[in-house]
């Protein structure tokens, strides 16, 4: 049974705050559906959150109805972001119409925008979430990239009542050589629920079935976008070399993204492409990674991943882990099996290690578990910090 949260009872009994979630749609982003899991676990505890989501992407998103079904407002700008001016406009116009007391602002450097858009306003506490550590402006010009980096970073710093990062290093990359200023300053970890993957039902000769490889086939499990910040074509560079050492292995790429022909172009290139199984995005990744063997995430090391989910939740499907140096260590928990390895040292190296980890006991999921309700991580304890910082 999971233990009474004490500061969930505490915080509920004031007067709730009016809380503006600026996000880009209420899609698949991994923010989106963090906020949506925060409601939700709200919802179950018997929690009451005014939360609206204003959704700078105009069209309905695949979870605006589960949102209002858990009693959130779902607004879509009528402007797109691109035409700034008009955007600022509409959303002042929100922000004032509705009177919220909290605006929290989901985009990184951007967030700038919403906030010039709520100067002068009456509103109690304005707030910046980072949960990328690149500090990117979203355009393809290089020049506006580097003319509009600085002066974003500084009105989020200047006119942010709280800077919130992911991780240790999400937080320090947009404070960018600052020092934290105590309470304005604050690193807010995800919250994740254990008991789905404690629940899940391990069928690893099924699976294996379905994905037409032998049953006693050693799955790589590769889950997450196939785009250049994840690199996955270094994943398949180890998984031909990891097939030289043991020859079951085979490569599993779970989601969708710009690399996925060069994903299987690499493949054949390697002479691996009989072992490599992509699978799109998928709504069972949970399921998928109870059935594997390792998870690897090649990181590029500059700029480091913000905070790992994936790292996570592979550790509670007791997973072992081959990781770059470009993840951080927030999300690994004192039961972690895995191994910390440079690009630079290669594809054979990082094989080698996949191998190394194969020969140690499977992670225990049940321990896992238990380490994650001990941490920061804690569903009960994540939602009383996210409440807290509205207060």
């Amino acid at each position: 049974m999971r233990r009474p949260s004490f500061g969930t009872s505490i915080l509920i009994q004031r007067s709730l705050p009016r809380v503006l979630h600026i996000v880009e749609a209420l899609d698949r982003g991994a923010v989106e559906n963090w906020l949506l899991r925060m409601l939700r676990h709200a919802c179950s505890q018997g929690a009451t959150l005014d939360w609206t989501f204003y959704c700078v992407v105009g069209h309905p998103g695949l979870l605006d109805e589960e949102a209002r079904s858990l009693g959130a407002r779902v607004v879509h700008s009528p402007v797109p972001l691109v035409r700034k001016a008009a955007f600022i406009r509409a959303l002042r116009t929100e922000l004032r119409r509705e009177r919220y007391d909290v605006l929290h602002c989901h985009h990184d450097l951007v967030s700038a925008v919403y906030l010039l858009a709520s100067a002068g306003l009456k509103i109690r506490k304005r707030i910046v979430h980072i949960h990328n550590a690149d500090a990117t402006v979203p355009t393809p010009s290089w020049f506006k990239q580097r003319l509009l980096r600085e002066p974003m970073r500084r009105v989020c710093l200047t006119m942010a009542d709280l800077m919130v990062g992911i991780s240790g290093h999400t937080l320090d990359s947009l404070l960018a050589g600052r020092a934290r200023r105590h309470a304005r300053d604050v690193v807010h970890y995800y919250g994740l629920d254990p008991t789905p993957l404690e629940h899940s039902i391990e069928d690893r000769i099924e699976l294996r079935r379905k994905l037409a490889v032998p049953p006693d086939a050693l799955l790589l499990l590769f889950a997450g976008r196939l785009v250049p910040e994840k690199n996955p074509l270094f994943a398949v560079e180890v998984l031909a070399e990891l097939r030289r050492l043991e020859p079951r292995a085979v490569g599993v790429f779970a989601g969708t993204g710009s690399l996925e022909q060069a994903v299987l172009s690499r493949a054949r290139a390697l002479g691996c492409d009989s072992a490599v199984r992509l699978l799109g995005w998928r709504s069972d990744v949970i399921e998928i990674m109870c059935c594997c063997d390792w998870f690897i995430l090649p990181h590029p090391e500059q700029p480091m991943e913000g905070f790992g989910v994936a790292v996570v939740e592979a550790q509670l499907a007791g997973l072992r882990l081959l990781l770059s140096a470009g993840v951080p260590n927030d999300p690994l928990l004192p039961t972690a099996s895995f191994r910390r390895v440079a690009l630079s040292a290669g594809p054979t190296t990082w094989a080698e290690a996949a191998t190394q980890l194969l020969n140690t006991p499977a992670p225990s999921r049940a321990a896992a578990a238990t380490a994650l309700r001990a941490s920061p991580m804690d569903m009960d304890r994540a939602l009383d910090e996210l409440i807290g910082l509205h207060a």
